[in-house]
């Protein structure tokens, strides 16, 4: 079983209906004993940084992620995939899980050439190989919707993505993973991420 962490995050239904349509058994909750007897974990969200860390924090969430990353895969989604960081300047300083080292700031647009929030379809650009890549290709093409995004060390660069400057894209340190773009709204190569991740998670 795959569990989706309910934080009050605003996409949890509809990673939930991307799960059913695989035929991957899941449930959202926020019940520590569903996620701990859980396959895999994964962290959905939009919305601000602060207010997610918050909820996480005031759910008791955030120490019994930390402890159960040690013996199961986690995925972070958007927000989600922020989250794993040690920490965001959104309307300022705000810690992260420090999952993967790194923070998060604001996307540049010093020349107003961008139109911030990044929203739409974007190419990959595969920088290593990933057990959750799925059937993605180099070149090909996933939806985004953000207005910040994450600075990390190549090591941890699974995937990355051309809007101004080079941003992070997919990421994954040991068993945690984590998409900036939605694969719930990627179409068939998003979908296979997200099978990809329950395979790995033997939630499949």
């Amino acid at each position: 079983m795959i569990a989706i962490i309910d934080y009050k995050a605003g996409n949890l239904f509809s990673v939930q209906n991307a799960l059913h349509f695989l035929g991957i058994e899941n449930e959202i909750t926020a019940d520590p004993k569903k996620l701990a007897a859980a396959d895999g974990l994964i962290l959905p969200g939009v919305g601000a940084f602060p207010k997610a860390k918050e909820s996480l924090d005031e759910k008791g969430l955030t120490q019994l992620l930390l402890e159960l990353v040690e013996t199961k895969p986690l995925l972070g989604i958007c927000l989600g995939f922020q989250l794993l960081f040690d920490y965001s300047t959104e309307f300022g300083k705000t810690a992260g899980l420090g999952l993967i080292p790194g923070y998060v700031d604001r996307i540049d647009d010093f020349d107003h050439a961008l139109k911030i929030p990044h929203m739409g379809w974007n190419q990959l650009h595969i920088r290593q190989d990933s057990p959750i890549l799925g059937q993605v290709q180099e070149g090909d093409s996933v939806y985004f919707v953000h207005s910040y995004r994450a600075f990390t060390g190549q090591k941890y660069l699974v995937a990355d993505t051309d809007y101004g400057d080079m941003i992070p894209a997919m990421v994954q340190n040991r068993n945690i993973y984590g998409c900036q773009f939605h694969p719930e709204k990627s179409g068939e190569l998003g979908l296979s991420i997200l099978k990809a991740f329950a395979e790995r998670a033997g939630g499949l």
